[in-house]
C-alpha cells in the first residue's frame, strides 16, 4: 500500500492587485485555486500546463516561498500529521530541511560573485552543522553523487557548463538530506544531450535516496519519462491525474489530448492529428463561469459555461474534472477504455 507524503486540500494562492494612493484591493490574481492532489512517498508527481497556469506557484506553496491564501498542506512526518499552513518559525525551519527546491534557470541559482563552497555552506550552517571539517566533508560527498570533482568546491560558477551548474544545484539541494526535491523545470535551460544525463542521474539519485519528486515541465516527453503520476493544470485549477500510461495513452480532459497532441512523433514520415487551441488564456484576475476551460474547449456545452466540473474517478486512479464524464459510472468508463485498446 502507497504511503501518503502530502494530502493538498483545497490549495490557495491569490496575489492581491492593489490601486491608487491608499493601495485598495480592487482584485487578485488566482495562481492557484482550489487545488486538491495526494502526494505518495517515492514517487515522482509530474505537474503540467501551459505558461502560467500555477506550476511553479504550485511548487512554491508547497515549499512555503508563497504563503498559501487557503486551504490546508498536510504533510506526514514520521507517523504525525501537520499542516505546513501552521507551522511556526523553529517548525518552518525543520521542514525545510526535508522538502527542498531545484531551480529552472541554473544561472540565477547559484552566486556569480561566491565561490561554490560559500554557497553550499549558507544551508548546511543554518540546520546546525558548525564544524567546519564535517561541514566539507557532506559538501564533498554530495558533489560525488553528481558526477562533479569534489575538488571544484574551490571554483566559481562562471567556471562551470549549464549541465554542471544544474548538477551542482541538485548537489545543493540533496546536502541537508531531504526526503523531497520539488524540481521547477529543472532541465529546460539545458540542451537536449545534456537534459538527457541530468534526467537520468536524478533518477538514479531517487532510487538510491528514496526520494520523492514533484516535477514540473513544459516538456511532455520529459515529463513522461520521469513521472509515474501526472497532473494537468490550467489556468490555476486541476483538469485531470492519472499514472503516467494511462494519461499519454488514454487523455480523457479535451485539454490534456490537447496538449499531448503536441508532441511530435520520433517516427519519419508519420503524421499526427494535432489539436489547434483557439482563443487566448483567460485572464486568472477574472476567470470565466463554470469550466475554466470552456472559452477554448471543442467540446463545450452550455452545462459547461454554466457550471464548474467537479473532479471524479473515472478509472482506478485516474481523475478528471470535466462535464463530458459527469454521467458515466466509473467501471463504465473503465470498460470503454479496455474496449477502445
Amino acid at each position: 500500500m502507497k504511503e501518503v507524503l502530502f494530502d493538498i486540500r483545497h490549495l490557495q494562492k491569490y496575489f492581491p492587485i492593489r490601486k491608487g494612493f491608499l493601495k485598495k484591493h480592487v482584485g487578485d490574481v488566482k495562481a492557484v485555486d482550489d487545488v486538491n492532489v495526494t502526494v505518495y512517498k517515492n514517487e515522482t508527481l509530474g505537474i503540467v500546463g501551459e505558461s502560467g497556469c500555477g506550476k511553479t506557484t504550485f511548487g512554491k506553496s508547497i515549499m512555503l516561498l508563497e504563503n498559501p491564501t487557503g486551504g490546508e498542506v498536510i504533510f506526514h512526518d514520521e507517523g504525525k500529521e501537520k499542516d505546513i499552513t501552521k507551522l511556526d518559525a523553529q517548525e518552518q525551519l525543520h521542514f525545510r530541511k526535508r522538502v527542498q527546491m531545484v531551480f529552472q534557470d541554473p544561472y540565477n541559482a547559484l552566486n556569480p560573485l561566491k565561490k561554490i563552497i560559500e554557497s553550499f555552506e549558507g544551508p548546511l550552517k543554518l540546520h546546525g552543522i558548525r564544524d567546519k571539517a564535517e561541514r566539507e566533508e557532506i559538501m564533498r560527498e554530495v558533489l560525488r553523487v553528481v558526477n562533479i570533482n569534489p575538488d571544484y568546491l574551490y571554483r566559481y560558477p562562471h567556471e562551470f557548463s549549464g549541465g554542471q551548474r544544474q548538477r551542482l544545484c541538485i548537489a545543493r539541494a540533496l546536502e541537508v538530506n531531504p526526503e523531497v526535491l520539488v524540481c521547477d523545470e529543472p532541465v529546460s535551460a539545458l540542451d537536449v544531450s545534456i537534459q538527457a544525463q541530468v534526467l537520468n542521474l536524478m533518477k538514479q539519485i531517487q532510487r538510491e535516496r528514496q526520494l520523492t519528486y514533484l516535477f514540473i515541465a513544459h516538456d511532455l516527453s520529459v515529463v513522461q519519462y520521469m513521472s509515474d503520476r501526472i497532473m494537468v493544470m490550467y489556468l490555476g485549477n486541476v483538469m485531470e491525474i492519472a499514472d503516467s500510461r494511462s494519461l499519454y495513452d488514454r487523455p480523457a480532459h479535451p485539454y490534456t489530448e490537447a496538449l499531448l497532441s503536441a508532441i511530435p512523433v520520433p517516427v519519419r514520415g508519420a503524421k499526427k492529428q494535432r489539436i489547434i487551441l483557439e482563443g487566448d488564456v483567460a485572464s486568472p484576475i477574472n476567470k470565466p463561469a463554470g469550466c475554466v476551460f470552456h472559452t477554448r474547449c471543442r467540446k463545450c456545452t452550455e452545462r459547461c459555461r454554466r457550471e464548474a466540473p467537479v473532479m471524479r474517478e473515472i478509472a482506478p486512479g485516474h481523475q478528471v474534472a470535466c462535464h463530458l464524464y459527469d454521467d458515466a459510472a466509473p467501471a463504465a468508463v473503465a470498460a470503454g477504455e479496455e474496449q477502445a485498446e
